[in-house]
């Protein structure tokens, strides 16, 4: 654990939480639209005030400065947009710091994952929504990945698969399972139940800010929780040995 909170709150928006994470993890934000997720999510990325008390490696999180918490966290926030015209590797190199010998080849290998090779010299206002996110993804990932940046430990990605189609969605899944594996904890908001019931080593269940559940995805994320949340019936499946779950009509 490097990372806690304890009655961590926002007033009117995000009831007092307390919860942990782990380096290596892959951790869910799951929840009806206004249930608090990218509130959390602006909070453990230190840019959103709280009450309660929030620690990073054992300092309270309000105290590191700007410049040392980008060197160990990296944040994709839902939305935003392209100011500037300037070329999309200029807008990547913007968020990296690292003198270590491999970090040019992984940048290169992301930039591959991500299918941005022949995108490097296009300005960001004439990129596609999906171009775009895409960008986005990479630098983030990129921010915190060990072979490019050794402090990196923490990806916070808030809809990541925001405007991506399937393949580039697995891509996504691939990378971060790579940063997982060395190390990072990763933690993502998500509106498909059924992904994060596949990938999500944990989960986060919010509603009304209020964390209504926290564990291991097939054990929160069941038709008896969800049902009341959404105000829909869930039906749970078994499917070649793994948990879905389907909507009923």
């Amino acid at each position: 654990m490097f990372f806690s909170l304890k009655d961590a709150a926002v007033s009117g928006r995000l009831l007092p939480f307390t919860a942990e994470l782990h380096s290596g993890k892959l951790m869910h934000v799951v929840g009806p639209n206004g249930a608090g997720k990218s509130t959390l999510l602006a909070l453990l990325a230190g840019l959103q005030p709280y009450d309660g008390e929030a620690s990073l490696l054992g300092n309270p999180l309000h105290e590191w400065r700007g410049s040392a918490l980008a060197q160990l966290r990296a944040w994709l926030p839902q939305q935003h947009i392209p100011l500037s015209p300037m070329p999309v590797y200029h807008y990547i190199r913007l968020h990296l710091q690292s003198t270590l010998p491999q970090a040019d080849q992984r940048l290169t290998e992301l930039l591959d994952k991500f299918q941005l090779r022949d995108k490097l010299r296009r300005s960001l206002t004439e990129l596609s929504g999906g171009e775009w996110q895409r960008v986005r993804l990479v630098a983030a990932c990129a921010q915190v990945d060990p072979q490019i940046n050794a402090q990196g430990r923490l990806l916070i990605l808030d809809e990541p698969m925001t405007a991506l189609d399937i393949a580039q969605q697995k891509a996504v899944d691939e990378v971060i399972k790579e940063l997982c594996q060395a190390g990072i904890c990763v933690i993502a908001s998500s509106h498909d139940l059924n992904h994060s019931l596949l990938h999500a080593d944990s989960v986060w269940l919010l509603h009304r800010g209020k964390l209504m559940a926290q564990g291991e995805p097939s054990r929160v994320l069941t038709p008896e929780r969800l049902s009341p949340l959404y105000h829909i019936t869930f039906r749970q499946l078994e499917l070649e040995g793994r948990t879905l779950l389907t909507v009923m009509p």
